[in-house]
C-alpha cells in the first residue's frame, strides 16, 4: 500500500469525522480529501509530474498536511524543510533536491526572497497563508481547480519523501524514504479507521521531522483526529489536551520535561491521555521517572529510530514503564535499569546487530556500533554515493553511528554516538550514563558530558551543567556528588556551568558545539 491510500480509506470510512483541529478550525476527512484533490490538480496544471520535488518551508498547519498528500497523490516527492535551518542550509537543500515548487509560510517570505537568486532550480513560489507577496496564492490555487481525484500509478518502492537530516556534522544529507517504508510500519502496528472508534492525537512535533510525519500518517490511517499545533508551547499543549480530550501524544524529552515541571501542571486536565510516546533524543532518567509518578494512568512508550530508518526501529513498551506492588525487587531493578538506558527491543520487521570496529557481530554484553537492516531502511543518500558507501554495507546493513550493547533478553542499551564516546585510559565512558547520574543532583536542571584531552589518560570527562533557576552549586559540589554514585574512571574531572545547552530542534544536545567551546584542557 502507498500512503495516498491512507487518506482515501479514512475519508471513505469516516468522512464526517474531524481529521484536523487547528486553532479553532475543524477540517473533516471528506473536506481534507477534497482540498488535497484540488491542490493535486493545481500542481498538475503547473506542470508537476511524477518524481518531481515539491518543497515546503512552514510550521505545522493544515496546508502542510494537504501539500504532502497532494504531492503523494501525483507520485511526486515531498521535501519538508527545517524552518530553523540557516539560509545556506536551505539553499543547499533546495538546490540538492532540485525542487520545482516551494510552498512558503508568510513568516518565511522575506528570507525566501533573499535566497531566490541562489536557487538554481528556480522553483515556483506559493505563499501558503496571508498576503501572497507577489507569489501564487495557496487558497486561490485550490479555488481554481477541480475536486476530482487525480490518479497516478504509485508503487510502494517509489520515494514519497526526501527528508534532510539535521546536518550537525556538515550540510544536511537527503534521505529518500519510500511509500513502503512508512506503510510497512503503519499496516503492522496501527488499527485501521473504524466508524465506531474515535481517538484524538495531539501533534506538536514538527512535520519536517520523521517522527512528525510518522505520527501524522499513523493518525490518518487510523481515522484519528489530529489536534495540530504550529509549534510546541507547554501551556498551549496542556490546554489543547484538555479541550480536545486528546488520547495520544508524541513528545521529545525536552517537551515532556517542560510539561511535568510546569507550575500549572496540577491545574490542567490531562486525564484523557492514554499513551505518550517519547523519543528523538536521549531521555534523562529522572524526567521519565518523575513523569511516570505524575501521570500514573498513562502508558509510556520509548520509540527509537532515525531518519534513515523511516522512524521507529526499537520500542521500550508500556510494560517496562509500569510498576506494581507485587513485583520482585529483581524485576523492579531491571525495569529501572531499562528506563535509565535501554531503547527497548527491535520491531518485528527490523534486524539489529552490534558490530565491532572490524564488522564482526558481538555477543550480548559487549559494546559496539548498532547496525540495522530491514525493508524500511533507506537505499542510499540522495545524490551522494560517497556517504552512502560509508553508511550502508554491501548486504544492506545500516551504520547508525550509535554505540550500544544487548542484554541476554534482547534489550538494547544505548551508550552514545560513536564520536561522543570518551576513552579514558583505554576504558570507554558513555556520556549518557554519567549524565543520568548528574540529573539526580538537586541543583542540576540539564547536563552534558564531553571528553577533554589529557596527556596521561588520553581523555577526561568534563560535565557541562545548567543549574535550576535560583539554585547554586560549585565544581567541587558536583564532583563530590559523583564520588559514591559512579565508577571512579567515569567521574567528571572538571565542571563548566552554562546558561543553556545547545540543542537541535528535537532536543538533542549538540555535543560537537560543546566540544568546540569547552573541550580544551584548562591551565588551572
Amino acid at each position: 500500500m502507498n500512503t495516498t491510500e491512507f487518506l482515501s480509506i479514512a475519508s471513505s470510512i469516516c468522512p464526517d469525522r474531524n481529521a484536523i483541529v487547528f486553532e479553532g478550525r475543524r477540517l473533516r476527512f471528506s473536506e481534507l480529501q477534497e482540498r488535497v484533490n484540488r491542490l493535486a490538480n493545481a500542481l498538475i496544471a503547473a506542470g508537476i509530474q511524477k518524481a518531481d520535488r515539491i518543497a515546503v518551508l512552514q510550521v505545522n498547519c493544515p496546508q502542510y498536511v494537504e501539500t504532502y498528500f497532494a504531492t503523494a497523490q501525483l507520485g511526486a516527492i515531498f521535501v519538508p524543510l527545517n524552518f530553523r535551518a540557516k539560509q545556506n542550509e536551505l539553499i543547499h537543500m533546495l538546490n540538492n533536491s532540485e525542487s520545482r515548487v516551494l510552498f512558503v509560510g508568510e513568516r518565511y517570505v522575506d528570507m525566501v526572497q533573499e535566497m531566490k537568486q541562489n536557487l538554481v532550480s528556480a522553483p515556483q513560489l506559493v505563499c501558503m497563508d496571508g498576503d501572497s507577496h507577489g507569489m501564487a496564492a495557496y487558497e486561490q490555487m485550490l479555488a481554481q481547480h477541480s475536486s476530482d481525484q487525480a490518479f497516478v500509478e504509485v508503487d510502494d518502492r517509489d520515494t514519497t519523501i526526501l527528508m534532510y537530516t539535521a546536518g550537525t556534522t556538515g550540510l544536511p544529507k537527503g534521505v529518500p524514504l519510500s511509500h513502503g517504508a512508512f506503510s510497512v510500519y503503519v499496516l503492522e502496528n496501527i488499527t485501521p479507521a473504524d466508524p465506531e472508534a474515535q481517538e484524538t492525537n495531539i501533534l506538536s512535533v514538527p512535520l519536517y521531522h520523521v517522527a512528525g510525519i510518522h505520527g501524522l500518517l499513523a493518525a490518518v490511517y487510523g481515522g484519528r483526529t489530529v489536534a495540530l499545533m504550529r509549534q510546541f508551547e507547554v501551556n498551549e499543549w496542556m490546554d489543547t489536551v484538555a479541550r480536545e480530550k486528546a488520547h495520544r501524544a508524541m513528545l521529545v524529552p525536552t517537551m515532556l520535561k517542560q510539561v511535568i515541571d510546569n507550575p500549572s501542571f496540577h491545574e490542567k486536565d490531562l486525564s484523557s491521555l492514554k499513551v505518550i510516546t517519547y523519543g528523538a533524543a536521549s531521555m534523562p532518567f529522572d524526567v521519565i521517572k518523575k513523569a511516570i509518578g505524575m501521570l500514573p494512568w498513562v502508558m509510556f512508550i520509548n520509540a527509537f529510530g532515525q531518519t534513515e530508518t523511516a522512524s521507529t526501529i526499537t520500542v521500550l513498551g508500556p510494560e517496562d514503564h509500569r510498576f506494581t506492588g507485587t513485583e520482585s525487587e529483581e524485576v523492579r531493578e531491571k525495569k529501572w535499569n531499562r528506563l535509565a538506558r535501554s531503547i527497548g527491543r527491535p520491531m518485528p520487521d527490523i534486524e539489529i546487530q552490534i558490530w565491532d570496529e572490524n564488522g564482526k557481530p558481538l555477543p550480548a554484553g559487549e559494546m559496539g556500533e548498532i547496525m540495522v537492516r530491514g525493508e524500511r531502511v533507506m537505499r542510499g543518500y540522495w545524490k551522494d554515493a560517497v556517504k552512502t558507501a560509508k553508511t550502508l554495507s554491501a548486504n544492506g546493513w545500516l551504520h547508525t553511528g550509535d554505540m550500544g550493547y544487548t542484554d541476554p533478553e534482547g534489550y538494547i542499551f544505548l551508550s552514545g554516538r560513536g564520536d561522543d564516546m570518551i576513552i579514558r585510559g583505554g576504558e570507554n565512558i558513555s556520556p549518557e550514563e554519567v549524565e543520568n547520574m548528574l540529573y539526580a543532583h538537586p541543583s542540576v536542571d540539564d547536563a552534558s558530558v564531553i571528553g577533554v584531552p589529557d596527556p596521561q589518560w588520553g581523555q577526561n570527562p568534563r560535565a557541562v551543567i545548567v543549574l535550576k533557576p535560583g539554585a547554586q552549586a560549585t565544581e567541587a559540589d558536583i564532583i563530590d556528588f559523583c564520588k559514591d554514585r559512579i565508577s571512579g574512571f567515569k567521574r567528571p574531572r572538571s565542571v563548566v556551568f552554562v546558561d543553556a545547552l545547545p540543542l537541535t530542534s528535537t532536543g538533542k544536545v549538540q555535543r560537537k558545539i560543546l566540544r568546540e567551546k569547552y573541550g580544551q584542557p584548562r591551565n588551572d
